[in-house]
């Protein structure tokens, strides 16, 4: 098996051992972390009957990704990143196996919950930069766009079978599924420390206040970044209709339960088809474009779900918008990858997971506002229709995304004499 540095045919990257194991460790993480969301959830709810306290347990896990974003960044530039991931799937592996131990036990309660929640959401903090930013030492440069989309591919296909075996397993006992949890996350730890690299880690640089804040400094100096970056922050932010799905299930398309658990699947399905069709016919000419047509699909996919009275519309509209969704993820990743130097790589996929988180917490945030001022559909609505403002005005405001060619940086043409 080749694996020549340039990304040539010879390289088979579904089956190149280092990959698979990165794909591995992927999907073990992120399964283990829907099932634990999951079954945290319904433990804190049957403990307390409170819709408040079920908030507490997200907020107690993206507080500490908030306060460490920018230590988090430079840590992944400074350490081995198989060893920062490794460790951080190992901590992840023992909360989870304290949560098993407190339910045999009998000693959980809600503040322990809180208190272990936090600890996970601090680990994932430092594992997420490290694991994305392991990735362009470990395929051909060539072969990042595929890669990306391969792996996006584990997060997705977790998205829609972690929840399901989570609450499977709650229904055989909450111990049940925090031992299930502990071993995937065990399973990724292993996976990851054993990936071969290409490429050498960075040499080691001094912890300064410039170095530490150089990730936000070098995004700010790249316009194609820092416009695919907030765009996909603003259409992430303003189109949550996802968060609502709740409300629509009951009282817009009368599904039940059912009908909301396939509608919670059906932008994990869009996205995991997507992420598979970008896998085997990657974007390479014209990215920001792409980007650009994907966010404002994912705008009409939101108009066509909040404007729709029948169940299988609504679903084929969130499959549409997993999909478009996916080809902004994809085109953002990559051009991080790609465009970003490997010694600030963790940096700079620090400042991406904090957008991620950002928006997507106060994307819920925002839908459930706006839904409590004008209703529901109203508030898909707007969002949908903000989505498209955003994404039109981003191409007046970044045309350097817009005109992009390639995903890797083009060569700055010489003067003319």
């Amino acid at each position: 098996m080749s694996t020549d540095p340039t990304g040539s045919e010879s390289f088979s990257l579904p089956k190149h051992p280092a990959f698979q194991r990165f794909w591995c460790t992927r999907i073990f993480s992120s399964l283990s972390f829907q099932m634990l969301a999951v079954a945290m959830g319904w433990h804190i709810y049957a403990l307390t009957h409170s819709a408040f306290a079920l908030g507490l347990v997200g907020l107690a896990q993206f507080l500490p990704m908030f306060a460490l974003t920018l230590v988090v960044g430079h840590v992944a530039d400074t350490f081995d990143r198989r060893r920062i991931a490794a460790i951080c799937q190992s901590l992840e592996s023992v909360a989870a196996l304290l949560f098993a131990f407190g339910t045999f036990g009998g000693w959980i309660s809600a503040p322990v919950i809180y208190v272990l929640a936090a600890c996970v959401g601090a680990a994932r903090a430092f594992e997420s930069p490290a694991v994305a930013s392991l990735l362009p030492a470990v395929v051909p440069r060539g072969q990042l766009p595929k890669a990306t989309a391969w792996a996006t591919s584990a997060n997705q296909t977790a998205q829609i079978a972690g929840p399901a075996l989570g609450g499977l397993l709650y229904g055989i006992g909450p111990g049940t599924v925090y031992l299930a949890c502990a071993l995937s996350f065990a399973a990724a730890a292993a996976a990851v420390w054993s990936i071969p690299l290409q490429t050498k880690p960075a040499v080691r640089a001094p912890v300064t206040l410039e170095s530490v804040f150089s990730g936000i400094a070098f995004i700010r100096k790249e316009p194609v970044i820092l416009g695919a970056l907030s765009l996909d922050l603003f259409a992430v932010l303003f189109g949550g209709a996802t968060a609502l799905l709740p409300i629509f299930a009951r009282d817009v398309l009368h599904a039940g339960p059912l009908g909301l658990g396939l509608l919670r699947s059906g932008t994990a399905i869009g996205a995991l088809a997507g992420t598979i069709w970008l896998a085997h016919f990657p974007l390479r000419n014209r990215p920001g474009a792409a980007m650009f047509g994907g966010v404002i699909a994912f705008g009409l996919a939101t108009l066509v779900f909040g404007l729709s009275n029948q169940f299988f519309v609504s679903l084929l509209a969130l499959i549409v918008l997993g999909a478009s969704d996916t080809i902004s993820v994809v085109v953002r990743l990559s051009l991080v990858q790609l465009r970003t130097p490997d010694e600030m790589l963790g940096r700079v996929s620090a400042v991406n997971s904090l957008f991620i988180g950002t928006s997507n917490q106060l994307g819920e945030f925002e839908s459930g506002v706006t839904a409590g001022w004008w209703g529901a559909r109203p508030a898909v609505l707007v969002g949908g229709i903000a989505t498209i403002t955003v994404a039109l005005l981003w191409m007046k405001l970044f045309p350097e995304l817009r005109l992009t060619r390639s995903l890797e940086k083009e060569p700055e043409l010489a003067p003319a004499k």
